[in-house]
């Protein structure tokens, strides 16, 4: 199974569980995800959500494959697996914990902002290159980073693309704690176990209030962010930058204006 999907003293824990291709998420392991999320959101036993993935990797994203083989008419629609799984995420009532250990690639730093606690090991690595890509930010990345890290450092990572350790994740604030690799796991399990024993309405309410602010610009920029992104999808800067990939070469956009 490329997601691992298990509940036990009310958490439900979702692993990402392909290393040989780095973790890279498809159609069918947002699908995957999706639905258990929507699951945990109707189990009365499911009290905390905790998000991980492999010592030596939390995800390096979009499976560019999969992704490019179903790109099509309509294909970035909220029908699509990807808008299913980050809609469960961002509606989720119940709280989410992430523990991220080694790279962290474009959907999987997006995904992070959308979670309540952030636990990374210190060799975590984040990045989020879509405009390496020929793209731009997804699912209110270019609202929740700049929100957190202000729009100075937001700028730099975003618009640069470039990759960024752990520390400097914390000093940002997209990142709660940061923590040796060895103690990672049981740590964020250790405050999964924590809001488990909370009473459950008090911690939905919470975070239901933390989040109202927001609820709406969130939701707006989801949608600006989406559009901009589909039509880019298809121009040639993104033709450009996924051809470079697949054929091992640095992109060439001297060529664009």
């Amino acid at each position: 199974m490329d997601i691992l999907s298990t509940t036990a003293n009310g958490v439900l824990t979702l692993e990402f569980n392909r290393p040989e291709r780095k973790n890279a998420i498809t159609g069918a392991m947002y699908s995957t995800l999706a639905t258990a999320l929507r699951n945990a959101e109707q189990d009365p036993s499911v009290r905390a959500i905790l998000i991980t993935g492999k010592p030596e990797i939390f995800t390096a994203g979009n499976d560019l494959d999969d992704f490019l083989n179903n790109v099509g008419v309509g294909a970035m629609t909220e029908d699509r697996p990807v808008f299913q799984f980050m809609q469960a995420l961002e509606g989720c009532s119940k709280p989410v914990i992430a523990a991220v250990s080694g790279l962290a690639v474009g959907i999987g730093s997006t995904l992070l902002m959308h979670c309540d606690l952030v636990y990374a090991a210190d060799s975590a690595k984040f990045s989020m290159p879509f405009t390496q890509l020929g793209l731009c930010p997804e699912f209110a990345s270019s609202l929740l980073v700049a929100q957190a890290a202000g729009h100075a450092r937001a700028a730099e990572k975003l618009l640069l693309g470039e990759a960024f350790p752990a520390q400097e994740a914390f000093e940002m604030g997209i990142v709660t704690k940061v923590l040796p690799a060895a103690e990672l796991l049981a740590f964020a399990q250790g405050q999964a176990a924590k809001l488990v024993k909370l009473p459950p309405v008090s911690v939905r309410t919470t975070k239901a209030l933390m989040k109202r602010s927001r609820a709406a610009l969130v939701k707006e920029t989801i949608a600006v962010e989406n559009e901009r992104f589909s039509a880019m999808l298809t121009g040639a800067e993104a033709k450009e930058a996924f051809t470079a990939f697949f054929e091992k070469r640095k992109p060439d956009f001297s060529k664009f204006d």
